[in-house]
């Protein structure tokens, strides 16, 4: 049996219309927001007056031609002749007032008679007949219209002025904001020296509005985080270069043990912190961005083997497109070193080692990275869940990876395994 689909369930599948994106941006809301106000504050505003000068132009007209009737119905009564604009049942009078004059009313009414606005006054007389008279309303006409295209004229100059004001107000507001994004993209992308410079926060004693209240939180957080980090940047090279004397004259120590299973550990454990030694000065010099490249023409294809051989592991490597980059060699060398470890450190066989033009992975089969590596990227000496942590070789990778301008992402593969991918910068013209 078929499953039906309703029209209200068709019509929720349907893609809905999307606005524009520059929709979402404060300067548009503000601009619609002014229009609307101004044109709903101009509505009302002449509709108060067309009102009031409507009222007083028909009330002005209305009094002249009940003064007239009055003068017409004296006329009737006495028997005198009736005036040019006054009659008895004239043939121009609208039915409406005739019926409310009929039944003994006395009314007025506007009405177009000879092709000319036209004020009539009608009221009762003998043998159901009306006497009316008519006053030209031309003049009234043309004064309530005059009024409404000088409101609409003076409405649309005064939304306009209004939105080149706002739009300028919003825009000044709105580039300071986005130099405020700016600023605040470029803390979290490492430049720690990036500040807002608000002019309206150089002067304490000066009234700050939310824009530069917000600036100077800014450049406070960064001038902080600056600092904290320069501390801890400046202690990690104290104590790897403090360790170094000592650990050097401890090595020397270890080398005059006698041969034997404890002289073994003492050598291994020395040689290990003399590492961890090392690689923190390397982290100290990239947090401090004070490494230089030394480029050079490179094919990746017997520099990937020859990192394998230099690592003595059982790494496989495969070549499918290899090419000739301008890289540093000695720190290309240190970042795939440190992913092939990590690789069979963390991981389990087999790993790969795969060149395909600028890009080179290493992927080893086991558990793969943890969440949190792959969200955030490699953190120092960060364990999780009990497990043995990543050290610095990640980190150190990484940071080499950013002074060869190469990106390097860590995933895991769909069928299993870690996958680190490195992206050199390249230029299709080289070979």
């Amino acid at each position: 049996m078929t499953p039906t689909t309703s029209p209200a369930d068709q019509s929720d599948a349907l893609p809905r219309p999307r606005l524009p994106a520059w929709t979402a941006t404060l300067t548009w809301k503000a601009t619609v927001f002014i229009t609307v106000m101004c044109c709903a504050l101009a509505a009302l505003l002449g509709a108060l007056v067309h009102v009031s000068v409507a009222n007083q132009t028909v009330g002005q007209a209305r009094d002249r031609a009940l003064g007239r009737l009055d003068e017409a119905t004296a006329a009737y009564e006495a028997g005198a002749r009736l005036g040019p604009l006054a009659g008895v049942d004239p043939p121009g009078l609208p039915d409406s007032l005739r019926r409310l004059a009929a039944g003994g009313d006395r009314g007025t009414m506007v009405s177009s008679h000879a092709k000319a606005p036209t004020m009539w006054a009608a009221g009762p007389v003998d043998g159901n007949r009306v006497l009316a008279v008519e006053v030209d309303y031309s003049q009234g006409a043309r004064t309530i219209d005059g009024l409404d295209q000088a409101i609409v004229g003076s409405s649309v100059l005064a939304i306009g002025a209004t939105l080149l004001v706002g739009a300028f107000a919003v825009t000044r507001v709105t580039r300071r904001l986005h130099a405020t994004a700016r600023v605040a993209r470029r803390i979290s992308g490492g430049d720690l020296d990036a500040r807002v410079g608000d002019p309206m926060t150089r002067n304490p004693a000066r009234h700050q509005d939310e824009v530069a209240a917000v600036a100077g939180a800014l450049d406070s957080m960064a001038t902080s985080l600056q600092r904290k980090l320069l501390s801890e940047q400046r202690f990690t090279a104290d104590v790897a270069h403090e360790l170094r004397t000592p650990l050097t004259g401890l090595h020397a120590a270890a080398e005059l043990l006698p041969p034997g299973r404890p002289t073994e550990l003492v050598r291994d454990r020395v040689a290990t912190l003399r590492t961890l030694t090392e690689d923190l000065l390397e982290i100290s010099r990239l947090d401090a961005r004070s490494e230089r490249v030394d480029l050079d023409d490179n094919w990746l294809g017997p520099l990937t083997e020859r990192v394998v051989r230099g690592s003595g592991t059982d790494t496989e490597v495969v070549v499918v497109h290899d090419v000739c980059v301008v890289t540093d060699r000695r720190r290309l060398e240190r970042v795939l070193g440190n992913l092939v470890a990590n690789a069979h450190r963390h991981g389990s066989p087999p790993v790969v080692l795969t060149v395909d033009g600028p890009v080179i992975t290493v992927r080893d089969h086991g558990e793969g990275y943890p969440d949190y590596l792959v969200e955030g990227g490699p953190q120092r000496f960060r364990t999780e869940g009990g497990a043995k942590g990543h050290g610095l070789g990640l980190t150190i990778a990484l940071g080499q990876a950013e002074v060869l301008d190469a990106s390097l992402g860590f995933t895991n593969a769909q069928d299993g395994g870690a996958l680190a991918t490195l992206t050199l910068p390249h230029d299709d013209h080289q070979p």
